[in-house]
């Protein structure tokens, strides 16, 4: 599409000789109205380039964003939880928009029935349909989107089953580090000052160790209940939905702390890092929302959900998407 703004028609009255516009010639006559209209719809063939250009720009950066486990996940997430905010939102202005509408529709049946008359009416989808189309329409679409949001969370619950592996290289990383530190306090000596600066502190040692124990445990209870629930393991329901719970608790512990260690550090080091206003946004987000899985009843609505958890899935996005440039 050409970068290029269409001039502004010009009024008659601002024209500078002030005369008339001049009947078009035989010739123009003769040629059909439309055809002028068609000429100027008629994309450019450099505006077609250009915009073969941004498409295939566009699907390479989306290629590198899914060539990884970590960008597949994120953009499930994003789509998952996006489009259970917009189902939600749909949901709620079309019922609103369908009470509103029936209502009117029966106070008309209403006012047609005889005086001591009684009549039933049956409200159906086809009723509905018919009362306000465009409302039934998207209920149908919020349906859809539902669907789809709880095809993509299974599918990331899915992918997550694998998860253990990476976290086995994380807690190895954690130990090696935690020897190191015993190391240079055993013999001070032994490390230039450039790499005692780089070994992490005896807290921050404790933090790692503790948030690598919390999802090391929830995973293994999520994956449990996830293959119980699909008959690969013999858990029985009562115990697949405490494992379900008590995950979703372990995550919030994980989510508080990570809160916690984000809002201690120094005003320099949370300068340094680019991302640290970005964790933290996901972890404020996710906070409300692992209370909410953590208990029985739950506490928000599903729009609350899918808006919370479309921001975590913004950041992410946001970032692997610059990532790819």
């Amino acid at each position: 599409m050409s970068d290029q703004a269409a001039e502004p028609v010009v009024p008659v009255a601002d024209l500078p000789s002030g005369e008339p516009i001049p009947p078009p010639s035989a010739a123009a006559a003769l040629e059909p109205i439309t055809s002028i209209d068609e000429k100027k719809s008629q994309p450019s063939p450099a505006a077609l380039v250009k915009a073969l250009h941004a498409s295939d720009a566009f699907l390479a950066r989306l290629n590198k964003c899914l060539s990884t486990p970590t960008g597949i996940d994120t953009v499930l997430l994003l789509l998952c939880y996006t489009s259970k905010f917009s189902a939600s939102i749909l949901g709620v202005l079309s019922r609103s928009i369908l009470q509103r509408s029936l209502r009117e529709w029966l106070a008309v049946i209403a006012g047609s029935v005889p005086q001591g008359a009684t009549t039933a009416v049956v409200v159906d989808s086809k009723t509905a349909a018919a009362v306000a189309p465009a409302a039934a329409r998207a209920l149908v679409h919020a349906k859809r989107l539902n669907a789809l949001s709880t095809l993509l969370s299974e599918a990331r619950t899915m992918t997550r089953l694998w998860a253990l592996v990476g976290m086995y290289f994380w807690g190895k990383g954690i130990l090696a580090k935690t020897a190191a530190v015993w190391r240079a306090k055993r013999n001070p000596s032994s490390l230039s000052a450039s790499d005692k600066e780089q070994l992490p502190t005896a807290t921050e040692t404790t933090i790692s160790l503790v948030q690598f124990s919390l999802c090391v445990a929830l995973q293994v209870l999520e994956n449990g209940a996830y293959l119980s629930s699909k008959g690969v393991l013999g858990w029985q329901p009562a115990r697949i939905g405490k494992a379900y719970l008590w995950s979703a608790r372990f995550w919030a512990a994980y989510v508080g702390i990570e809160i916690g260690r984000l809002l201690a550090l120094e005003p320099k080091e949370k300068r340094k890092e680019d991302s640290w206003r970005g964790s933290l946004a996901k972890n404020l987000a996710w906070a409300p929302l692992t209370v909410h899985w953590s208990s029985e009843k739950g506490l928000v609505s599903e729009m609350v959900v899918g808006l919370l958890g479309s921001i975590p899935g913004l950041v992410q996005m946001r970032e692997l998407w610059a990532s790819t440039a």
